[in-house]
Formats: structure tokens, sequence, C-alpha cells
């Protein structure tokens, strides 16, 4: 597979705004306002999806599905997440980057509203439109922070974002059902919260919207996704394995840990506790690698603690508080990492959306094979052994990927 030739990310720089040249020296300081905004995006990304694992029994009660409806209602957003990412590079440059992120967050406040009406038909038919609506806001994030924050800086606003969609995924998780037995309107209530969110994301970016326009009508070509750049497929792959990883340990840890032994509440904490320290990765890996353009080895390291962690839970399942110590880790740094490289990684913020798109697209989809795969290996061969095998071998391809997709370099030029 070849790169993307240069003069083809040349061809885009002309409808990038002054200040978001390569090198990023031009650009201005990040505004508070910015990182307000991006951080209230960042809320709504994980927030109406991390509620449901809690209130599923409740929904399954509430509504008469049966199991399997249930996990197809647990794995339709990253279905979702797959068939959709792909169409925001496009809708994009046709429509403008903060013009489409204000669409998306109207339809999420849409889509969750009509999730949590009384109606099996509405409850899947939301679940569909704020799942497409949270994927438009997965691509378009990074393609504007590459466009509005200046180079140095990515990482470390990266590292905020998925801190906070982080914290509000693990809110969301634990207030999800005591919410349920406390409100008017059971687990339909529950999940709706997270709307004031929505809509204080909503306000925040509407005043943005009047200086964004669509780069159709300033004449630029529409970025292609970048199918044929080997960078961009270890982008891609880095991201997908790292997400895999992520989605199995959410779905199986505590079913392992069961299965070893461990109590259901303890595996419970355990869970949260593995959450905890991947936010706290998430939070010191700028600090820890200010300065270094080079991100090879450090998305290499990242991955093999992940490896380590599944290998200890393979090989010392005693030793689960260590396994969980480095599983969190190595997954925060590597969601940092995964979601700073589809901005790092391009020339242009046309050419962020278009990685970020074949990224997430790709990346999702192989999540959600993940859990489903992971599970039918576990009932083939009754023991979790050779699963945890298949994750730490697979952690050892994500070191692979993420060494490439670490150099410092863009789509279509060399490294530096």
């Amino acid at each position: 597979m070849s790169t993307q030739p240069a003069s083809t990310s040349r061809q885009h720089s002309g409808a990038e705004p002054p200040f978001a040249d390569r090198a990023g020296s031009a650009r201005p300081a990040v505004s508070v306002g910015l990182l307000i905004g991006i951080c209230l995006v960042a809320a709504n990304l994980r927030t109406p999806l991390t509620g449901v694992g809690a209130l599923l029994p409740e929904i399954e009660h509430g509504s008469g599905l049966t199991s399997s409806w249930g996990g197809l209602l647990s794995t339709l957003p990253l279905l979702t997440f797959a068939a959709t990412s792909p169409l925001v590079a496009r809708a994009s440059h046709q429509w403008g980057s903060a013009r489409l992120l204000v669409a998306a967050l109207g339809a999420l406040a849409v889509g969750t509203v009509v999730r949590s009406l009384p109606s099996v038909i509405c409850l899947f038919a939301g679940t569909v439109l704020l799942s497409a609506a949270i994927a438009f806001g997965n691509v378009l994030l990074p393609a504007l922070i590459r466009r509005s924050v200046p180079a140095h800086r990515i990482q470390s606003v990266s590292a905020l974002y998925v801190t906070v969609m982080g914290l509000m995924a693990a809110v969301s998780s634990g207030i999800s059902a005591p919410l349920a037995h406390s409100v008017p309107g059971s687990w339909h209530t529950a999940l709706a919260w997270g709307v004031a969110f929505t809509v204080a994301a909503l306000l925040a970016w509407l005043p943005r919207i009047r200086g964004d326009r669509p780069q159709a009508s300033t004449g630029a070509t529409h970025t292609p996704v970048p199918w044929r750049s080997r960078l961009a497929w270890q982008v891609t792959l880095f991201m997908g394995l790292q997400s895999l990883a992520f989605y199995t340990a959410i779905a199986w840890l505590p079913s392992i840990l069961a299965d070893r032994g461990t109590s259901s509440t303890a595996a419970g904490w355990m869970l949260f506790y593995y959450q905890v320290v991947s936010l706290a990765a998430s939070s010191l890996l700028p600090l820890l690698t200010r300065g270094r353009h080079d991100q090879r080895w450090t998305a290499a390291g990242a991955s093999l603690l992940a490896a380590g962690g599944f290998t200890v839970l393979v090989t010392a399942p005693s030793l689960a508080v260590l396994a969980c110590t480095l599983l969190g880790l190595g997954g925060g740094a590597c969601l940092v990492l995964a979601l700073t490289f589809q901005s790092q990684r391009a020339g242009t913020s046309g050419e962020a959306a278009a990685l970020a798109g074949m990224a997430q697209s790709v990346g999702y989809l192989v999540a959600a094979a993940g859990p489903l795969l992971l599970g039918i290996v576990h009932d083939t061969t009754h023991s979790w052994t050779v699963p945890l095998a298949v994750l730490a071998v697979l952690g050892i391809a994500t070191a692979v990927a993420g060494h490439g997709a670490g150099q410092d370099r863009h789509l279509g030029r060399p490294a530096r």
C-alpha cells in the first residue's frame, strides 16, 4: 500500500483557515470557550450508551425483550458507528464541521428522547438515531481539534476530552440504575437524563456556526478517504484493536473474574477500578510525553501493558488487581493516542475528518465483533484461557500497529 501523494495534501491546504498550517505555529492560543465546547461534546459521546448496561435487566423485564434482543441493543451502537463514520467527512465538506456538529447534537437530543418513550420500536429507533449522531461527533471532534488547536497542544486537548468522556461514562454507569428506582418513569427516565448535557453542548456550539464556511463553497476539493495509505491503515488498526480490547474488557471482565472465584460484588468493583486507572492514564499521558513528537514507543509500550494485563489473568488469576492496573494503564494511554493520531497524522482538517472516518468505521466494526467472538470461543472451550490468550496476542499486534501509527509524519509526507 502506498501513501497518499504529497500534492494531494497541498491541494486541500488552501481551504484551511490561516491558523491551520501544518506546523501549527500561526494558530492562536486555545480559548477557554473552545475548551468548554469540546468538553461538553465529549460529555455526550459515551454518556447515552454506558448506562444501558446497568439498566438492561430492567429494560428486558419492562419491555419483554429476550436476552438476545438485549444483546443486540448493546451491540447496535457499535454497528451504527461503523456504518455511519465513513459518511461524516463528505458531509463535513458540504456543510462545514461546526454546522454539522450542531446538527448532530440536535439529532442526539431527539434520539435520546425518542429512545426513552414507552415503545420497543422507539427504543431501537432512538438508539440508532443517537448512535449515528454520536458517530458524527466522534469523527468531527478530531477534525475540529486539528483545525483549531496548535499542533503541540493536540495531545493535551485530546487527553482532556477523553478524560471528560470517560468520567461521564463512569458516572452514567453508576447513577442510571439508582436513578431508575427514584424517579417517575423508571428506566425510561433514566435513559434520558443525559439530554441536559446535549442541550448544553448545542448552546455552546451554536455561536460557532457563524464563521463556519463549507469547504465546497470555497471550491476546495473533497478529501477522499485514504484507503491506500499505509499510515492510515496503521492508525486504523491501532484504533480498532485497542477498541476491541476495551469493549471486550467492559463486557467480559466481571465474568472472567467471577469464573476464577471472585464474588460478583468484588468483580464489579474491579471493573470500576479498571476504569479509574484508565482515566488516570488518559490524564497523565500528555504530562509524561510533553514535547515528544515521535510516539512510536509510547504506543507500543502502552499496548504491551494491556497485553500484560490479559497475560496475568491467564497465568496468575489471583493477581486481579495487578491485571486490572496493567489493563487500565495500557488501555487509557492507547485510547488517548488512538484519538490523537487521527488529528496529528493529518495535514489538514479535511484529512483529519477523512482519516477519523476511516479509523472509526473499521475500528468500531472490529470492536463490535470482539466481545461476540470472544464469547463464542469461551462457549466452545468452556474456559477463559484461550480467549485471554487471544487478547494477549492481539495486544502484541496492537503494539506493532501503534509503533507505525506513532511515527512523526503526516499522510502523504515522509517521517521527520
